[in-house]
């Protein structure tokens, strides 16, 4: 499925299940994969597959902030608004620049390769109604209207896409109509969090780990190994071989890869007649062919190895287990002392965050977790939700802790300007709970978190333990052992465990180490 076909809107009877009575939500945490978007790279032009697509009407909106020259004392600001539209160039024939066209000849609109397009815009807006349905109408869970946003935590990876879908889905979450001014007559405005590439760990990232880099390509040769040969693959090569680059085998690792030519026929599924594929690039057995063995190449590693998992999304889930905790222990670590409110002033709980990620990123949590038992590749739009649950019989978090300059410890000028970055809190979220004393773990009781792929339950293995999970229903697993399993394969010092010595060997691939316990 290459689109998302969402679920219809829980029923009150539905609604009353998956939030029972005597647990309250205290913090969510959405993983959101971006929308429907054109492929990553041009192929398959011998179908007459045209190379751009004309489906991005943003590219002739775009704006950006100008300095200006400043206008005198009492002016306000500096900066100005600069309107423009994009076209695409790109190499001619002779290697003379062109402008690149769709197929009709539009010089408008025309996207970039594995740019979101106008369908993706709509598609990750729709989610964002949906959440604001849910967890604003139905369940009264956040504000309707707000003239601060500072109980949500915004974050995207350094791909366009990504951030572009956050955007879409927060407008439809807060669009202005839920946005009030303040007392100085001022709307709120989002602060969106992003990464250097190196830095990032919102997806799993083998091109600045080299360590996963190298096993990534062990288990994806494991997987050539073992389908290059088959009966199935030989069903694809009947279906595709003609339109490969001279007629070159289908394989795992052919060019392009198998997980190539799945992109370009999810790319072109999602969208119009006019970037369409022949008739058999469709067929129905040879997608479930492609995807079984696209998610078995990329995710398996995620499934068998705790190497796999601590490199590949260790630090993610380490930092949304830090939330959750911070959460619990009522500290800036759920995430407060990234949005940074304003100094001297109370700092509000965060009670959301929405995070602009990918694919990868979706397939590699749950795999890491034990709970992507399918053979189907997540569709555009598709989302986690990571939800933290307390009895009721637990107090309640204040909605202000104190001001930001008491919950957070006193640092010297000289750590401010050695660090150059803010400091949370001590906590015990990124502690391993074996490591914590009993008055500390204590500090979990009480606490359960469950996770919904795209609106649906999921159930980790190690949560079905008795004592791991509420009481009739292995679905919401306790805060304690929910930690306690991300604590197994979260990195201590992610950058230097990436590092690898060039004159090692291709790790090699071990007995299964099943991840969910």
């Amino acid at each position: 499925m290459a689109a998302l076909v969402p679920r219809k809107a829980y029923t009150d009877e539905e609604l009353r299940h998956l939030y029972p009575h005597g647990l309250e939500l205290q913090l969510v945490q959405v993983l959101m994969r971006h929308g429907e978007r054109t492929p990553v790279s041009a192929r398959f032009q011998k179908t007459g597959l045209p190379a751009f697509w004309p489906y991005c009407a943003s590219v002739v909106h775009l704006k950006s902030a100008v300095m200006t020259l400043a206008r005198g004392p009492g002016d306000g600001s500096p900066f100005d608004t600069f309107q423009w539209k994009r076209h695409l160039e790109t190499f001619g024939q002779n290697d003379e620049p062109v402008v690149a066209t769709g197929p009709g000849g539009e010089l408008d609109n025309v996207c970039d390769m594995g740019s979101l397009t106008d369908q993706g815009r709509q598609t990750t807006y729709k989610l964002g109604l949906r959440l604001r349905e849910l967890y604003v109408d139905r369940l009264g869970f956040l504000p309707r209207t707000t003239s601060s946003l500072d109980f949500l935590y915004l974050r995207a990876t350094p791909v366009t896409r990504a951030l572009e879908s956050l955007q879409q889905a927060f407008a439809a979450l807060y669009p202005p109509s839920g946005l009030e001014a303040d007392e100085r007559g001022r709307y709120p405005v989002p602060t969106i969090l992003t990464r250097a590439p190196a830095d990032e760990t919102l997806y799993p990232n083998d091109s600045n780990c080299r360590r996963f880099a190298a096993l990534s390509r062990a288990f994806a040769q494991r997987s050539a190994d073992r389908w290059n040969a088959t009966d199935e693959m030989d069903y694809l090569n009947k279906l595709y071989s003609k339109w490969m680059p001279s007629n070159s085998r289908v394989a795992v690792d052919s060019r392009p890869r198998l997980s190539g030519i799945m992109d370009t026929i999810n790319s072109t599924a999602a969208h119009g007649p006019e970037t369409r594929l022949p008739q058999e690039f469709y067929d129905g057995k040879a997608k479930e062919i492609i995807e079984k063995i696209t998610v078995e190449e990329w995710f398996a590693g995620f499934k068998e190895s705790r190497d796999y998992r601590m490199l590949g999304v260790g630090g993610l889930l380490g930092d949304v287990v830090g939330r959750m905790v911070g959460s619990a222990e009522q500290t800036s670590a759920d995430g407060e002392s990234e949005i940074a409110a304003q100094k001297g002033q109370p700092s509000p709980r965060i009670k959301f965050g929405l995070s602009g990620c990918h694919d990868t990123t979706l397939a590699a949590v749950l795999a890491s977790l034990g709970a992507f038992d399918t053979n189907s590749w997540p569709p555009f739009t598709s989302h986690i939700a990571i939800e933290m649950f307390r009895k009721s019989d637990k107090q309640a978090p204040s909605a202000n802790r104190p001001t930001v300059a008491a919950a957070r410890p006193k640092r010297s000028w000289w750590d401010a300007l050695s660090l150059g970055t803010s400091t949370p809190p001590p906590d015990i979220g990124r502690r391993v709970t074996a490591d914590l004393t009993p008055s500390e773990k204590k500090k979990l009781d009480g606490y359960y978190v469950r996770l919904r792929y795209n609106d649906e339950p999921v159930t980790i293995p190690g949560c079905k333990t008795p004592g791991n999970h509420l009481e009739g229903d292995e679905s919401f697993c306790t805060l304690a052992a929910f930690k306690a399993i991300v604590d197994k394969f979260t990195p201590r010092d992610w950058k230097q465990q990436c590092r690898i010595d060039r004159n090692i060997p291709t790790p090699q691939i071990k007995e299964p180490e099943w991840a969910g316990y």
